[in-house]
Formats: structure tokens, C-alpha cells, sequence
């Protein structure tokens, strides 16, 4: 089991809050968590996976089960395939509100479990479980080796990389064929996989709905639904454009990534390092990449942007803290990198606490207009933490 960077803030929100719920796709680690967890409890523990039948059952009285096991910390596995409970859980915390009562184990966001985004307000803390981060790999598990294959466990710790990308095919086609189904969302699968690809081939871009949907022969409010999946299954993210108080037309339409690398390259069919290093898609790849891994390592706390202007000035990525530090990152994959003069005009109108500019391997150096040169790993671990702080 590799150690999973929200553990510790699992276990503080287990001392206060009387449902924690962990959230992320599946196959992610979920479970594995939840079972580490159960032996740092001090409560005796109940798990149950409602993806077996048994343990479905068990629910036909749900209220007197529970009621039942009052005395334990139960922990329900898939909880999105049965939000009927929702309310019932709500009512026996009001009855009683001691800290961890319920472990939720979700592969949805709450906003898409239909009608169950508010059932818990003020009673529960909801934590995203992520691919493996790279700071969570980067003691067994080489960076390009991470970047290639994705941070699901099962494809990061694979025998081979074929092995690694025949389990990210099975696992795009099952979530194409019937995770969203049982979610009770009508969908084409057909053209929901199509949309899957056109993305990958679509990474970093400013994606306009309209223009996918002609593409795909759907209409724009179905494209933009089906975004919203992607985005709520944990697929995607919509990277918004960040708004300054600055006289120029800036450009407003989100750009969409797919989360996962291993996810993105399976679906571009690139199964190998060199491979990668010679697509076109490339750079695109690696600024994907470098914006999840920061993701993982600061949470969602923190607010990620990108800024544009109409005539071309560009930051990558505009990092803002908790408390308000900005900072622009530059993504650039060539360790000797040209820094664009839209780079420096983006600067001047964000007036960032921070800049640099991250590529893969160099040792890092800091510019006379104090921009910092280095690497991903070194701001994962040495500059995130300092600014974290501030």
C-alpha cells in the first residue's frame, strides 16, 4: 500500500465530523483507505460494500440495521448506488452527532448523486481520494514512469507498461459502458466515447461545446451535460479563466483537461515513453500533468486558473493560496526554456507573489527578474510547502 497524502486529514476529520465521505473514480484506493483507517479508529467498525449482494440486503430495513450497529463506525463502500440512504443517515446523526459514525466510500461527486449534494450539509466532511500523486510514488516510481502510465495503483505498480495500459483500456470501457449508467444517467455510450477521445486529442485546449457538438452530431446542451459528467466522475477538470481588474479582452471559455495521464494516453494511443516524447500531443501532455500534480499536492482549497489574453499573452497555470498568494507557473517541457514576452506582460497585470517556470529535470535557478527555473519535483516538495505557509 502505498501512503496516501490525505490520510492524515481523514483522520483529523474523524475526530470532529459525524460523516466522513471519501470520494474519487474507482479503482483509486478507496477501499484500501477506508480499511487502514478502520484499525487507527478507536471505535469498533462495520464495512459494507453495496456492490455485493449480501451486503445490499442487509438494507432492506435500513433504519433498524443501522439503529443496529449505533455503537459502531460503518463504513458503506459505492454509496452513490443507493442514495436513498441519504436522508436516513441524516436523520440518525441529528439523533445523534458523535464524531465519525459513518465512513461514505463515493465513485461520484456529491452533486451528481442525484439529490444528495445537500442531505449533509454541516455533517459531513467530503475528501477527493486522487490518483497516486507523484509525491506519493517518487521513492519507488520514476517521474516519466508516473507521467506515462498515470497514477491509478494498479497501473503504476504493473509488471509492464503493457499490462499498465490493457487495465487503463478496461477501465475507460467499463466507466464508458456502465459506471454513469448506474448512476441512472441516460447516455449514449457510443457518443459518449467518441467525446472521451476527441478530449484527449482536445488536452489543454479552450473547448467551446458548440463546435464538439457539431462535430459529434449532438447538440451543445448535450455536450456540456456530458462534460459535466466527465467532470463530476472525476475525469476532467474545466481549468477556469482567471478574471484581473485590467483593461484588455481576455479570454473566457474554461480549458478542459482529462486528469490522468495514464487515462490520456491510453485513449491517444501512446503506449510508451518514446512514443510520447514524439506525438504531437506531447506538450499539451506534460502541462496536463504538471497542473494535476499541483492539484494533488495543494487540494482544493486553493483556487487554479489560466490567463489569456486576446492577443496572446498566456500563463499556464495562476495558483492562489487559502490566503490570497498568487502565484503564475509557466509549463514548459524543454529544461533550457524560452520564457515568452506574453509570459512577462501576463506577470505585470497579475502581480503574483510568485513566478516560475516548471520543466522536467533541471536543478532549478532563479532569474534576475526573480522568476524561478526548476523542476516538478522540487516544487511539489521544496517551494508548494513555503508558499502553503505564507
Amino acid at each position: 500500500m502505498f501512503f496516501r497524502y490525505i490520510t492524515q486529514q481523514l483522520l483529523e476529520d474523524l475526530s470532529f465530523f459525524p460523516v466522513v465521505g471519501i470520494i474519487g473514480p474507482r479503482q483509486v484506493g478507496k477501499t484500501t483507505l477506508a480499511k487502514f483507517l478502520q484499525n487507527q479508529l478507536d471505535t469498533p467498525t462495520l464495512y459494507l460494500d453495496l456492490e455485493l449482494d449480501t451486503d445490499t440486503r442487509r438494507f432492506d430495513d435500513a433504519e433498524t440495521f443501522l439503529k443496529t450497529h449505533a455503537d459502531k463506525c460503518i463504513i458503506i463502500d459505492e454509496i452513490q448506488r443507493m442514495p436513498r440512504l441519504f436522508p436516513l443517515l441524516r436523520a440518525l446523526i441529528d439523533m445523534d452527532r458523535r464524531p465519525a459514525r459513518f465512513i461514505l466510500l463515493g465513485s461520484a461527486s456529491p452533486d451528481l448523486i442525484r439529490g444528495t449534494s445537500e442531505t449533509l450539509a454541516g455533517r459531513i466532511a467530503y475528501t477527493e481520494l486522487t490518483p497516486l500523486s507523484l509525491i506519493e510514488v517518487q521513492s519507488t516510481v520514476p517521474m516519466r514512469e508516473h507521467w506515462l502510465r498515470g497514477g491509478f495503483p494498479v497501473a503504476v505498480s504493473a509488471r509492464s507498461t503493457v499490462h499498465s495500459f490493457r487495465w487503463v483500456s478496461n477501465f475507460i470501457q467499463t466507466f464508458v459502458q456502465r459506471d454513469l449508467q448506474e448512476l441512472g444517467y441516460n447516455i449514449s455510450t457510443e457518443i459518449f466515447g467518441k467525446l472521451l477521445e476527441m478530449l484527449s486529442h482536445l488536452q489543454g485546449t479552450t473547448l467551446v461545446a458548440a463546435d464538439v457538438g457539431r462535430s459529434l452530431g449532438v447538440s451543445s446542451p448535450t455536450v456540456s451535460r456530458y462534460l459535466d459528467l466527465l467532470e463530476g466522475s472525476f475525469m476532467i477538470t474545466r481549468l477556469q479563466p482567471y478574471h484581473v481588474n485590467v483593461s484588455k479582452r481576455l479570454v473566457k471559455t474554461p480549458k478542459v483537461y482529462l486528469r490522468d495521464s495514464g487515462i490520456l494516453h491510453q485513449l491517444a494511443r501512446i503506449n510508451n515513453y518514446e512514443r510520447l516524447i514524439a506525438h504531437p500531443l506531447v506538450g499539451a501532455s506534460w502541462e496536463g500533468y504538471v497542473i494535476e500534480q499541483i492539484r494533488r499536492a495543494a487540494g482544493n482549497d486553493w483556487q487554479y486558473c489560466f490567463y489569456r489574453t486576446q492577443v496572446g499573452a498566456e500563463v499556464d497555470l495562476v495558483l492562489i493560496s487559502p490566503g490570497g498568494i498568487k502565484t503564475c507557473i509557466e509549463i514548459k517541457l524543454s529544461n533550457s526554456p524560452m520564457i515568452s514576452k506574453g509570459f512577462y506582460e501576463s506577470v505585470k497585470d497579475i502581480k503574483p507573489d510568485f513566478q516560475y517556470v516548471i520543466v522536467p529535470e533541471d536543478t532549478g535557478y532563479s532569474k534576475a527578474d526573480g522568476t524561478i527555473v526548476g523542476n516538478l519535483s522540487d516544487f511539489l516538495n521544496l517551494h508548494l510547502p513555503k508558499i502553503s505557509k505564507m
